[in-house]
């Protein structure tokens, strides 16, 4: 009776935490549509605007281009693509302060030529290369597991790209994922149910990471990695081959628009203090840009990350700033301005981002500041941000008008066809 007792108390425990297991289904699907004659387009396209740009970095103006040139230029969907196949430009997002360090397989498939199915495909942000299990059969109970350095910028999007994406013949041969299980630091996370869709599957999730303010990033090194592995548990069969395939698992986030450590904040009654030492519920000086104006904001959400790139702004006034390459900030005009402007306007609510570039006028609050020199640094280091006011989305860092963090956007080319919100 005592065995038959602890069996059942094993069996609901059992059920009970299985039941416990979300299932999360895509808030975003992207359609692929990649194929060679695309590619073969893109890099003829590519070349041109090259040409175009060499030209114009020795004076010649916009307006002066001719119909046919100025039409090669609108076709460029991101000046910072390369490369065809890859999923990011080489522009600043995300992965410039967080993203695995490694990533492993419980199996891959055998190389075929000059052609590998390893670990790092399903990581290096490029849709051709791919991970394949490589055991018999379908590979339920394989997986890829992503390690993580303590102290980078938290994971809000998870995105699968499932299956061999480069070809729709390559995509239906080889089998695709239907479900995959979860799991941060081995405990079961959730279940990501994905659609049987030659496409890019976003899916929303709680902050994952942990940024605690007072982990430096000489620190972080020392401190145990943490994981993220995701298990095959079901399989849309493809038509000619078992071999189960994902193109990629990407991620998003937040925490990435941020300044060196240092940097001086206003505070709501004008005085400063260095980024590092401000605190969730004191009160910054902001400008209102509806009412022309300064106001208190409360500051409800604070971030500090480990960044790589950063770029130094040295200004008219004497005055520098450093911080991330996307991080907006106001133009006298009230534009915002960015190093990064299309990862800033893809990646967040500001309207009408500009590029950020030497000559440039921002708004300092005392009026003015021309901008002098732009210096990219390649050092990690600690970084600080204000992630969040209660009222407005503007703070004064070394007196000049910044932005805050703000929701991400959608954006849509003809390489991404979004179906669903």
């Amino acid at each position: 009776m005592k065995n038959i007792l602890t069996c059942i108390i094993l069996l609901v425990t059992f059920f009970s935490n299985a039941q416990e297991i979300k299932v999360l289904t895509p808030t975003r699907i992207e359609i692929l549509d990649l194929n060679t004659t695309d590619e073969k387009e893109f890099n003829r396209n590519r070349k041109a605007c090259e040409a175009i740009w060499e030209r114009m970095s020795k004076g010649l103006k916009k307006e002066d281009l001719t119909k046919e040139e100025k039409g090669e230029l609108d076709k460029m969907v991101d000046e910072t693509m390369t490369n065809y196949w890859d999923i990011e430009g080489q522009g600043c997002s995300w992965y410039c302060g967080g993203g695995p360090y490694k990533e492993t397989a419980s199996s891959y498939l055998a190389d075929q030529g000059n052609i590998n199915y390893r670990a790092e495909n399903a990581m290096d942000l490029n849709y051709k290369n791919v991970w394949a299990e490589g055991v018999p059969g379908y590979g339920v109970g394989e997986y890829l597991e992503y390690s993580f350095y303590q102290g980078r910028p938290r994971i809000t999007e998870i995105i699968v790209v499932n299956g061999h994406v480069k070809s729709e013949t390559a995509w239906r041969n080889n089998s695709r994922v239907k479900k995959l299980k979860m799991y941060i630091k081995d405990i079961p996370y959730a279940i990501l149910s994905l659609t049987d869709q030659r496409a890019a599957q976003h899916f929303k999730v709680a902050p994952i990471g942990k940024l605690d303010k007072n982990i430096d990033y000489i620190t972080s090194k020392s401190l145990p990695p943490w994981t993220m592995k995701f298990e095959i548990l079901e399989v849309y069969p493809g038509d000619k081959y078992e071999d189960t395939v994902l193109s990629e698992i990407y991620f998003d986030g937040i925490d990435v628009h941020c300044f060196a450590k240092g940097t001086l904040i206003t505070m709501a009654d004008h005085t400063q203090k260095p980024i590092e030492d401000i605190s969730i519920g004191e009160q910054v000086l902001s400008y209102h840009q509806a009412t022309d104006s300064y106001v208190s904001a409360t500051i409800e959400e604070l971030a500090n990350p480990i960044h790589d790139t950063l770029i130094t702004i040295s200004l008219s006034n004497g005055s520098t700033i450093t911080c991330t390459r996307d991080h907006p900030l106001l133009s006298f005009s009230g534009n915002w301005l960015s190093y990064s402007p299309e990862k800033t306007q893809m990646a967040y609510r500001f309207d009408d981002v500009k590029q950020l570039e030497e000559g440039g006028i921002v708004q300092t609050i005392s009026g003015t500041a021309k901008i002098l020199r732009i210096k990219e640094t390649n050092t990690a280091q600690q970084t600080y941000t204000i992630v969040k006011l209660d009222e407005t989305n503007t703070f004064i860092a070394n007196n000049i008008v910044v932005g805050t963090e703000e929701l991400r956007v959608i954006r849509i080319c003809d390489k991404h066809k979004m179906i669903t919100e």
